[in-house]
């Protein structure tokens, strides 16, 4: 299916190009003797923020093929959105499999031409760039790889860091492509001003003597100095952490690290509140003597499989704690394949599809950049607030909010800190300054007194999870170009001013009245009525923006879709609102909620429209009976009937209607126990751990006492010290729907047991959404029971942070730094772990725990 995207006039670029020239230009940084980068400019610190970009190469550059994208305008539309969102840093690890031979000598090709051109281009946004030369990988993920000829592909990612004819093929790789003359700029890399400094491998597999890796290193910076590279040169510390001390001891200037604090693949959206996971990153090397006085950069990072925007800016703030000056997410998703999220599964940051976290990551460059340096704000939930910054897990929001800027990631009910002074506004919903209604981010600038360019974008609507399995058939998420009702309120503009459109294509006007206007995507000026726009010029820039600039995707799909996630469980004989975000229907097309009863036909209730998308109606307490709730949402068009789940044609009460699909919800009885954990049910959003070495053991699901039921089963052949099993499962959902009913109760019930033979202990824990843990801890033998806690057992406590971290020597376990006080409505984690209270003889022996279910009672 083709997939269009609206342009800006390209011409528009032209004027942010700077003058070719072959000669030798001055570096732009330096590192003085305390290892920090400076500009050579002022001798200020470097503090660059940015992304990872890999159209050019490997599953970007195909599926771009694949859709039969113009690649160089799909850099053009992706480097304005980087732009947009504040980003000044580029990072990416070359695919040397397909710009090289065996023998390491560089291949002129389309690869290196679009990287050539992705580099001109951001240049002209005024981007600082990183090199990392090699990757080391094959090119196919998400799919195979193709066949190469290069020397990554010969020798294999580990041997080629020590078989001599690979090593060779690396330095000449390296001289060759630092010598390589850009085609757009005339420019070499070497002499490159905007290229930096280099990293020279990606996440190297290092093994054997400690002595070998060192000279390794050294070779290939060698190589690099040989061409006569003056930039700083990086290499990774945090892959190898056993050869830390060795890579320390080469002739590198400085050390790149990752983290990953959500982990990374998990197949799906995670859910909870992961502010704990990126309060502190945790550098472990500082003991080491030749790390001392060496710059630190972070080469790849992500929050990966979540959707929240409120991280971005606490990570921006644990990297200028622990002192990094470069920063680069991994990686941004390219407005071609971004309504599928199929480049890298695990990722998603797109200004157009995912606007929230993308007004996230505008904050944080911000934080990273004006955030005093290594300054503390104390542990979570205390630095929610720092500086002039906000992150709040409740909301699922960042703001900013300054003088002369006031950005936010969801509605907030903040007022600007100075509204005389404020330049800048950038968000999604609604604040003081702007009411918005609409579903993507908007931002607000001003050129001059009484004139301000505002950038809106269309909606964005999340229809499947991002982060399941990923298939260009399948849409994630989708753009709809819907005008909405926009209110600004300055007092500059005042209550009634124009509105004029200056994008290509785009000749929409009209005036505000009262500050009220209808707004549709594009790029307009808003200027006070009198004054005169005619002076000002197409050409006049914010930094690396354009006036007339504007990028935005078309709809991928046009078929109707439902989008809803039925609640776990509710409570018999309470009014219930069954909410739903609808796509691609006729503005007049008929919904009804169609509820089925125990007896007789489906009750039929007419479904409210609150905005172009959302949908809801309210089932009467008397239709809510115990047992299983069933239903479905048929939308009617003409003499047309399309039924979900599933988008069926036809009516569920017609007799002829065969599909048995249907949203399902648990009614519970009245005080029925409230579920918290069932292994036949919650296998698949458990997030597991296990410490030990898997050859010995591991976490797995068997047959419980009874026949349908599974038990959480984590094992070991030879149990240790200090060794962690369990699980962790966000149960706010779980929680919200009974919250009348069940805030008053006082156990939990848990049925388990150990591995035969065996007796222990099991820790018990309830994590509030403040991260505030409560922990309990009970006695098993190894007969299945059902163990009693009194809610009042449970005692502050720390908590697992999993899905683990990485690199692996993050913390594991967080301690929130103030308790709020257990409270049902707040719960938003349970987790259960085994307890190191393990007798002599004991360890090193087989040991096991099963879990079937966990609930809530009076």
């Amino acid at each position: 299916m083709k997939y269009y995207i609206l342009l800006t006039v390209i011409s528009i670029f032209s004027m942010f190009a700077q003058p070719a020239h072959a000669q030798q230009s001055k570096n732009l940084v330096y590192m003085d003797k305390q290892g920090r980068l400076r500009w050579e400019k002022d001798k200020s610190e470097v503090y660059l923020f940015g992304v990872n970009y890999t159209v050019p190469f490997a599953y970007g550059y195909r599926s771009m093929k694949a859709m039969n994208k113009d690649i160089e305008k799909e850099i053009d539309e992706d480097t304005y959105h980087m732009a947009r969102m504040g980003v000044n840093a580029f990072r990416v690890h070359i695919w040397d499999t397909e710009i090289s031979d065996s023998a390491g000598n560089l291949l002129q090709n389309e690869h290196l031409k679009l990287f050539d051109y992705l580099l001109y281009r951001l240049k002209q946004r005024n981007i600082r760039i990183i090199i990392t030369t090699i990757a080391f990988y094959g090119n196919g993920y998400p799919q195979k790889d193709e066949p190469s000829i290069g020397f990554s592909a010969k020798y294999g990612k580990g041997p080629v860091t020590h078989i001599e004819e690979g090593i060779k093929a690396q330095e000449n790789y390296i001289k060759q492509l630092l010598q390589h003359v850009n085609p757009y700029t005339k420019i070499n890399y070497r002499d490159e001003p905007d290229i930096i400094g280099t990293e020279l491998n990606n996440e190297p597999a290092h093994s054997g003597p400690k002595s070998e890796v060192t000279t390794y290193i050294n070779r290939l910076e060698a190589a690099a100095r040989s061409t006569g590279w003056s930039k700083p040169i990086f290499y990774n510390i945090s892959q190898n952490p056993s050869y830390a001390d060795a890579v320390a001891k080469s002739n590198v200037n400085g050390f790149s690290f990752q983290w990953y604090p959500t982990g990374l693949v998990e197949g799906h959206e995670q859910k909870g509140n992961f502010l704990p996971n990126v309060d502190h990153y945790q550098i472990p090397f500082d003991t080491i003597p030749e790390f001392k006085n060496k710059a630190r950069m972070i080469y790849e990072f992500d929050a990966a499989d979540v959707l929240q925007s409120c991280l971005y800016p606490a990570i921006a703030r644990s990297f200028k704690q622990a002192g990094f000056q470069w920063v680069t997410q991994f990686a941004y998703d390219p407005l071609g394949n971004g309504y599928a999220n199929t480049e890298y599964q695990t990722h998603y940051l797109n200004l157009a599809y995912t606007p929230a976290k993308a007004i996230s990551y505008l904050i944080a460059t911000r934080v990273f950049r004006q955030l005093p340096k290594e300054k503390k704000y104390g542990t979570y939930p205390a630095d929610s607030v720092f500086d002039a910054y906000h992150v709040s897990y409740n909301q699922s929001m960042s703001e900013m909010n300054t003088a002369g800027e006031f950005y936010y990631s969801g509605t907030t009910s903040s007022a600007p800190a100075d509204v005389k002074k404020l330049e800048h506004i950038a968000g999604v919903g609604s604040s003081a300054i702007i009411q918005y209604r609409g579903y993507g981010a908007y931002f607000l600038d001003k050129l001059k007194n009484g004139i301000w360019r505002l950038e809106v974008m269309p909606d964005a609507i999340t229809v499947r999870d991002p982060f399941s399995k990923p298939s260009p058939d399948r849409e994630a998420v989708h753009i709809q170009w819907h005008d909405q009702p926009m209110q600004i309120s300055l007092t500059e503009l005042g209550n009634d001013f124009n509105i004029k459109a200056v994008n290509t294509g785009n000749d929409y006007s009209t005036t505000a009245a009262n500050g009220s206007f209808t707004i549709k995507p594009g790029t307009y000026l808003l200027f006070v009525k009198g004054s005169s726009i005619t002076n000002l010029k197409s050409e006049k820039t914010m930094g690396a923006i354009g006036l007339n600039e504007f990028v935005a995707p078309q709809p991928f799909s046009k078929d109707p879709f439902v989008r809803h996630i039925p609640a776990t469980e509710i409570s018999a004989g309470k009014e219930f609102t069954i909410k739903a975000k609808i796509i691609n229907i006729d503005p007049d097309a008929k919904v009804t909620l169609m509820v089925n009863k125990p007896f007789g036909w489906p009750a039929a209730i007419v479904m409210e429209k609150s905005t172009p998308y959302d949908y809801s109606a309210t089932i009467p307490a008397a239709q809510i009976t115990s047992g299983m709730l069933n239903y479905h949402i048929l939308i009617q068009q003409g003499d047309k009937y399309l039924s979900f789940p599933g988008g069926h044609e036809g009516a569920p009460a017609s007799w002829n209607y065969l599909n048995t699909e249907s949203w399902q919800t648990f009614v519970a009885a009245p005080l029925g126990n409230l579920s918290l954990f069932n292994a036949t049910t919650d296998r698949e959003n458990a997030n597991t751990y296990f410490s030990g070495p898997g050859r010995s053991g591991g976490v797995q699901y068997i047959s419980g006492e009874t026949t349908g039921q599974l038990a959480f089963k984590a094992a070991t052949a030879a149990i240790r010290r200090n060794q962690e099993m369990g699980f962790q499962l966000y149960i706010g959902d779980k929680i919200k729907d009974r919250l009348p009913e069940v805030a008053s109760y006082g156990k939990m019930v848990i049925r388990a047991r150990m591995q035969t033979g065996q007796n222990g202990k099991l820790r018990v824990a309830l994590i509030n959404k403040d991260a505030s843990a409560y922990a309990a801890y009970i006695a098993m033998g190894d007969q299945y029971k059902n163990i009693e806690i009194p809610l009042s057992a449970f005692k502050p406590d720390s908590n697992l942070m999993v899905p683990r971290p990485y690199p692996g020597f993050q913390s594991l376990w967080f301690k929130a730094g103030s308790f709020s006080g257990l409270s049902i409505p707040q719960f938003d984690k349970l987790e259960i772990t085994t307890v190191d209270d393990l007798t002599a003889d004991q360890l090193n022996k087989p040991y096991s725990i099963e879990i079937e279910s966990v609930w809530l009672e009076n």
